[in-house]
C-alpha cells in the first residue's frame, strides 16, 4: 500500500506541475481569444484597417484633452441661451451653491449620452437635492445647435432624475461660438471638429465649481461615483479645492488609420475591457492551479 501510494502521489504531483506550467499557454490562448474579436470589429468597420495603436494620437486628437486649471475662475459674464429660449449669464447659476458644469454636444452618437445618463444615475444616488443644494450646467459645444435639442434634453434628464426641484437645477445651454470656445478655455475643455464626419471630438469628464465659480475638482471618464460627486460637491460649496486627479481619457472618436477618417467607437474601452478580462481569467486559473495542486500535495503524503 505505501508503494502504491508513493507511486500515486509521484504520478498527481507530475500532473499538477504540468497543469502549471501550461499556465502561460492558456494566458496565450485567452489573449488570442480576446484579440481576435477586436481584429474582426474592426475589420466590420472598415476592411482590413488596422486597430490604432494605445497612447499614439491621430491629427485631430493630438490637441483634444482636458486640462485641470483647478483654482482658476470662469468668466461668468459668457452669455447663452437655455433650454426656453432665454438669454441668460453664467453668473445666475453661480450664487450660493455649487455646479457641476458638463460640456457636451446634443447630437452626440456615443460619450455625451453615456455621459449625462451615468451623472443622472449618480445625482439620484445622492442626499444632495439638485436645484437646492447644488446646480448643474449643461452646455453644448456645437455652436449649430438649438433651444429645440436643448429643451428636448431639459425634459429627459430631469424627467429621469424624478425630484422636486430638477427641473429649476438641471440647465441645458446652447451658444455661439465665441462664448463656447472662452467657456472651453477656461476649464481646459480642448476640443476639435471634423467636418468629415461632422462630429466633435472631445474628452469625458465633468468639472465642479465652488459658487463663486472657481474650479474645485475634475471628474474624468463616462461614469461618476455618488460618494465622490457627493464629497466634490460639499468640498466646492465650502471653497475648497481638490487635488490634479490622473487623466485617463476617454475619446469621443476613433481614427482610422487605414481611410484617414474618424468614427464613432470607442477602441480604448474595447482595448481596456479586454485587457481587464485578460487579467482576471488568467488570475482565475493561475488560483485554481494552485489551490488544485496543493490539493494533491496534501493528498500524497497524508
Amino acid at each position: 500500500m505505501k508503494t502504491e501510494r508513493k507511486t500515486g502521489s509521484c504520478f498527481q504531483g507530475s500532473w499538477g506541475a504540468v497543469r502549471i506550467a501550461l499556465f502561460p499557454v492558456a494566458v496565450t490562448l485567452l489573449a488570442l481569444a480576446l484579440i481576435l474579436p477586436l481584429s474582426a470589429k474592426a475589420q466590420e468597420l472598415g476592411g482590413s484597417v488596422p486597430i490604432q495603436n494605445i497612447g499614439v494620437r491621430p491629427g485631430l486628437l493630438k490637441n483634444v484633452g482636458i486640462d485641470q486649471k483647478l483654482n482658476a475662475s470662469v468668466p461668468l459674464n459668457l452669455t447663452f441661451t437655455d433650454e426656453n429660449g432665454k438669454t441668460v449669464e453664467l453668473q445666475q447659476y453661480f450664487t450660493t451653491k455649487p455646479v457641476i458644469l458638463t460640456l457636451v454636444y446634443y447630437n452626440c452618437p456615443m460619450l455625451c449620452t453615456r455621459i449625462l445618463d451615468d451623472l443622472d444615475e449618480s445625482l439620484k444616488q445622492i442626499p444632495l437635492n439638485l436645484g437646492k443644494d447644488y446646480n448643474v450646467v449643461t452646455v453644448s459645444i456645437d455652436p449649430t445647435e438649438g433651444t429645440v435639442l436643448a429643451a428636448s434634453k431639459h425634459q429627459l434628464y430631469t424627467g429621469m432624475y424624478g425630484r422636486p426641484g430638477g427641473a429649476q437645477g438641471w440647465h441645458f445651454l446652447t451658444g455661439q461660438e465665441s462664448q463656447i470656445k472662452a467657456l472651453a478655455a477656461a476649464v481646459g475643455f480642448r476640443y476639435a471638429y471634423d467636418p468629415v464626419s461632422k462630429q466633435f471630438a472631445h474628452a469625458s469628464g465633468i468639472m465642479i465649481l465652488t459658487p463663486e465659480g472657481k474650479l474645485s475638482r475634475y471628474f474624468y471618464g463616462i461614469t461618476f461615483r455618488p460618494l465622490d460627486l457627493r464629497l466634490g460637491l460639499v468640498d466646492a460649496s465650502e471653497g475648497r479645492i481638490g487635488s490634479p486627479v490622473d487623466e485617463v481619457l476617454l475619446f469621443c472618436c476613433e481614427y482610422d488609420p487605414g481611410t484617414g477618417k474618424y468614427g464613432v467607437i470607442i477602441s480604448h474601452v474595447f482595448q481596456l475591457a479586454g485587457g481587464v478580462t485578460l487579467l482576471v481569467l488568467g488570475g482565475l486559473i493561475f488560483i485554481l492551479a494552485r489551490r488544485e495542486n496543493y490539493g494533491l500535495w496534501k493528498k500524497g503524503h497524508a
